[in-house]
């Protein structure tokens, strides 16, 4: 295995030194680099696989390095300097498990190991400790799998992001950077584009690997797997990253009863630095803003040294307050439904439609004019007749809601074949509606049906004066890929048809994840939550 040294990099703590153009045999050439502390020693390994390019890592790598770890950073299969054929999430298990043992056999490593990474690097680290033993496994805004960022955990198919990352990262050594965002400038009808098996050709790019993509099936026993665990977890998420379920699912499946896991979820999108994608948006609280990098490496050194207390913990960022929640399980939140027909509930406020009274409960879900996604939270566009809106007043006092919201209805549609969805935004002084959390479901036929729509995980203080509004609607486009409501698969339909849907509101609720008096943390107790 050849390499050659750089020299030493300048940093505040130690000076590192990089060695590059190593190759790790797995049965192909691996591309790989180590930074390490300089001068001899035996140091614990962070072993970080990634295609996204090794050398974007070298920065953070020469950060671990000068706290005293030796970091091997790696191009997975395929991708840009490393051999063989680029097939996502396939190989990572059987690669990772090859380079954890090449690194616990070098002579700078003193035979402890911990997996890591980011989205699909966190996939690899997921992988290799699935495959082989590491001593911690630190995982960020996981993307765990090939199916499991393909659909929601319901089957609905995830089109603009899976079609963005396709596109960009699919089917190449390197990527195309900005190919997609320019193909949808040009062409604003791309992802309307039926059927989504065929997208790549409106795309004007080879992606052999699309259909693969979408005939992925869930992991077998994934939960299982990982309770089997034994190994320490940290999982970091983001309360508005899509990925956020898995980062929770991670915490609450990973190992047995003694094995120390630890969550932190803070207020950030899937780059984990902040919520704030447009103008408006809530600003940042200075106490959710952190040095998240400490607090890694704070716990990395506690897991290798088996100082954590053993069992789960939790941070959990509060949006809209001033501190942190600390949990051993999730949800914390009591479930108090909230009716649909206007009626208050048990937070003694109501939940009252909008509209037309005739009409405030039935709408035309129109799969050829669908009811959109929100980009970024700030929901700007003009009230939409294609689902059914409800609006509560303003709240007398603050209320905190941590956990999963839920849409419990009793629904109808006149197709065979349909598509739920409900999104929850908090509604300010000023009119503007911020969006909490959306969800979507599949799969309840012509008739009325019981439909429950659970929408993603939330930790925010609703402010006294906010009003919380419901959307219940037939699609989520271009986030999710249009049900043609014919009973056809959205993936390979060519015919689209409206469905005629309904509520009855007096057998339907929001059903919302209460906090009763929540104690929060100050930042500077974090260290205590996530690493002791």
């Amino acid at each position: 295995m050849s390499g050659r040294t750089l020299g030493h990099g300048p940093g505040r703590d130690a000076p590192v030194t990089v060695t590059a153009g190593l190759e790790v045999p797995a049965g192909t050439r691996l591309a790989t680099d180590v930074i390490r502390p300089d001068g001899p020693g035996r140091h614990p390994a962070l072993v970080l696989r990634t295609p996204y390019s090794k050398a974007r890592h070298l920065a953070e790598a020469r950060g671990w390095a000068r706290r005293g770890f030796a970091v091997v950073v790696q191009d997975v299969r395929g991708r840009y300097e490393s051999a063989g054929a680029w097939e996502p999430y396939r190989h990572e298990a059987g690669d990772g498990a090859v380079t954890v043992e090449w690194a616990r056999a070098q002579p700078w490593c003193d035979g402890r190991v911990v997996a890591y990474g980011a989205s699909y690097a966190a996939h690899c680290a997921i992988q290799t400790a699935l495959a082989t033993r590491v001593d911690a496994a630190l995982v960020l805004v996981p993307a765990v799998g090939l199916a499991e960022t393909a659909r929601e955990t319901t089957g609905v198919p995830r089109l603009a992001s899976r079609a963005g990352w396709w596109t960009t990262y699919g089917d190449c050594r390197t990527e195309r950077p900005g190919w997609y965002e320019a193909r949808l400038a040009d062409d604003p009808a791309l992802l309307r584009h039926l059927p989504v098996l065929d997208l790549p050709a409106r795309l004007g790019v080879p992606l052999p690997s699309w259909p693969r993509l979408w005939a992925a099936r869930p992991q077998p026993d994934l939960a299982a797997r990982l309770a089997a665990l034994h190994t320490p977890l940290l999982s970091v998420g983001g309360l508005y990253d899509p990925f956020l379920d898995w980062s929770i699912r991670l915490w609450r499946w990973w190992g047995g009863p003694g094995t120390p896991v630890r969550l932190l979820l803070g207020p950030w999108t899937h780059d984990l630095v902040s919520s704030q994608r447009g103008a408006g948006e809530r600003p940042r609280r200075p106490a959710h803003r952190v040095r998240l990098a400490d607090l890694m490496v704070a716990w990395t050194r506690a897991a290798l040294a088996g100082r954590l207390t053993p069992g789960p913990s939790a941070a959990v960022a509060v949006e809209a307050a001033d501190g942190w929640l600390r949990l051993t399980s999730w949800p914390p939140g009591e479930e108090v439904p909230l009716p649909l027909d206007g009626r208050p509930g048990d937070l003694g406020f109501a939940l009252a439609p909008g509209g037309d009274p005739e009409t405030a409960h039935a709408f035309v879900a129109d799969p050829e004019d669908p009811f959109p996604s929100v980009e970024g939270l700030v929901d700007v566009g003009p009230p939409r007749a294609d689902c059914c809106r409800y609006e509560s007043e303003a709240l007398g006092e603050p209320v905190v809601l941590a956990g999963r919201p839920a849409a419990e209805l009793r629904a109808y549609s006149d197709a065979p074949d349909n598509d739920w969805v409900a999104r929850l935004s908090e509604v300010g002084r000023d009119g503007r509606a911020i969006q909490l959390a959306v969800g979507v479901t599949r799969g309840s036929g012509a008739g009325w049906r019981r439909v429950r729509v659970e929408l993603g995980d939330v930790c925010v203080r609703l402010a006294a004066g906010a009003r919380l509004r419901l959307e219940i609607a037939g699609h989520h486009f271009p986030a999710h890929a249009r049900n043609p409501q014919t009973g056809a698969d959205p993936l390979t339909a060519t015919e689209l048809r409206p469905a005629r849907r309904r509520i009855d509101p007096e057998r339907s609720a929001l059903v919302l994840p209460v906090l009763a008096e929540p104690r929060c943390l100050p930042p500077d107790r974090l260290l205590e939550v996530i690493a002791q």
